[in-house]
């Protein structure tokens, strides 16, 4: 599960232990001629010189021992001279996410995020409003690099519109227990949808006070944070089970955009 609720900077040591992949010196020996290796070290290094450290790292499980130290892993990144206010004091701070792997079999992929000050809670923004940002391995450049960074930052304003719209936008109640039953299928894949049973209720009863409300941004953030934490339970047959936390951190990423993408659903077009 990806931990955005970190503030303080990890230091190198701190990063290598949640994702030692991040550091490997060459590319895997399956790797074609063309490819150019980078070390995602060297990306790390780079976004520090432009104001943005790291508060996570994570790396996927290697299914062959061949395999060990190419993986796919993800890095989060946090400037703190960056911040989204909000009128009602639900500030949030943009962060930066970063897909790598040295297997090339993958760019480097640049994705914005955002942190709820008001619970700690990390949000993904979908591609659909957000365009995923690809740098090549080969050509790598910091202008580049630089040039990328800003481009995002540039579309912050969009977030923040986005933003403003959830909060705009009130839910019936029938609105809000359909927005709950299709956020379910963000986790769930259509065979386990038809032998599971879920309170959508219960989904959308808020955790904490400031979630209270039947806004779309308020319901939105509710239902995700219950999806992604796995504070929900669930009958399979006649047996209620406790749903899990999300730990994979690709799993996370895919819920996450999904939400996203169904909530903007929920906006009017004249909204």
């Amino acid at each position: 599960m990806l931990n955005l609720n970190n503030t303080e900077f990890k230091t190198k040591s701190e990063i290598r232990q949640l994702a030692s992949s991040i550091f490997t010196t060459q590319g895997a020996p399956t790797t074609s001629e063309k490819y150019a290796h980078i070390s995602t070290e060297k990306i790390i290094d780079d976004m520090e010189l432009l104001g943005w450290g790291v508060v996570d790292a994570k790396q996927v499980r290697a299914r062959k021992s061949d395999t060990i130290g190419y993986q796919k892993h993800l890095v989060v990144f946090r400037n703190n001279d960056i911040q989204i206010t909000a009128e009602d004091g639900d500030d949030v701070f943009p962060q930066i996410l970063l897909t790598n792997s040295h297997d090339g079999k993958n760019a480097f992929t640049f994705t914005a995020g955002l942190f709820r000050m008001v619970c700690e809670n990390g949000l993904v923004i979908s591609s659909r409003e957000f365009e995923h940002m690809k740098i090549r391995h080969y050509g790598y450049s910091f202008e580049e690099l630089q040039d990328t960074i800003k481009s995002i930052v540039e579309k912050l304003p969009l977030t923040v519109e986005s933003l403003n719209k959830f909060r705009q936008v009130e839910l019936s109640q029938e609105q809000a227990l359909d927005f709950a039953k299709k956020a379910i299928a963000t986790r769930f894949n259509e065979d386990e949808i038809d032998n599971i049973q879920i309170d959508l209720q219960d989904l959308l009863t808020p955790t904490r006070r400031e979630d209270r409300g039947n806004d779309l941004w308020s319901v939105y953030n509710v239902v995700q944070e219950k999806l992604i934490h796995g504070m929900f339970n669930y009958k399979y047959g006649t047996k209620t089970r406790k749903a899990r936390k999300i730990k994979n951190f690709k799993q996370d990423l895919v819920v996450n955009e999904r939400l996203y993408d169904l909530a903007l659903e929920f906006i009017p077009v004249a909204a």
